[in-house]
């Protein structure tokens, strides 16, 4: 019984000296897809967690696990292994033992839930700045980056918001607020002159400014007609008074 069992040990440390164990990490997304980088073109088989999900043999994919009938796919001209509709409980350790190349390689998957698309607000708005806040709705292990142009400005590896002050001299370069974890980003380009209505300011002083001239030439006029009146009213006032006193005087 000793013996036996020796020699199994033995087998064992024989196959796993001989295999080339390589350790990866990859990362998915919840409903999406993966796809393991390993090719297998002979005979071997994957496994999850140390239990056998399908084998390969003589070209044919042989299903082990029935709940992977319809989800783990193997391409027979790349030899490539696919998981789709991916849930967080795919998480964990898929092993890929090649047995014609002898080579075992060992992934680590971790799904994430999908990264929602970001939303922007204003939320201050001055004659030399303008505040906007990015924010993502219920989004765990998400990373929020306000970018200029092609440079980050300021990002929280933690956070649901971030809130980014512009000034008026950068209204004119490209801002973008950028929501990732490690398997997916999520992108939303904003136009900081029409976010913080900068052209709508720019309009409403022009419009201001028309306003207070227009008011400005009515009542010039309204004092101009009202003096001509008072002048004319007294300069008639003071004829018939003259006329008068030169009738009594006749």
């Amino acid at each position: 019984m000793e013996s036996r069992l020796s020699l199994i040990f033995l087998f064992i440390v024989m196959r796993i000296s001989a295999a080339e164990v390589v350790k990866k990490n990859l990362a998915g997304t919840v409903g999406g897809t993966i796809t393991l980088p390993e090719p297998l073109l002979g005979k071997g088989y994957i496994s999850f967690g140390g239990k056998i999900l399908a084998s390969v043999r003589w070209g044919e994919l042989d299903i082990e696990e029935e709940i992977y009938t319809h989800r783990l796919h193997w391409n027979k001209t790349s030899g490539l292994f696919s998981l789709t509709n991916l849930q967080r409980n795919d998480s964990g350790i898929y092993t890929l033992d090649n047995k014609g190349k002898k080579v075992i390689s060992s992934y680590k998957l971790t799904v994430y839930d999908a990264v929602p698309i970001p939303s922007v607000i204003q939320f201050n708005v001055s004659s030399n700045s303008c505040s906007l806040m990015c924010s993502v709705d219920g989004a765990e292990e998400t990373t929020l980056s306000w970018y200029r142009d092609e440079k980050i400005v300021i990002q929280n590896n933690s956070a649901v918001s971030l809130s980014l002050t512009v000034l008026r001299q950068d209204y004119n370069s490209s801002h973008r607020c950028v929501a990732t974890n490690p398997a997916q980003e999520k992108t939303l380009e904003v136009d900081v002159k029409t976010s913080c209505g900068h052209n709508d300011t720019v309009s409403r002083d022009r419009h201001h400014k028309i306003l207070i001239g227009i008011i400005i030439s009515v009542v010039c006029g309204v004092v101009l007609l009202s003096s001509g009146f008072i002048i004319t009213f007294i300069y008639k006032n003071q004829k018939m008074k003259t006329k008068r006193n030169e009738g009594q005087t006749s």
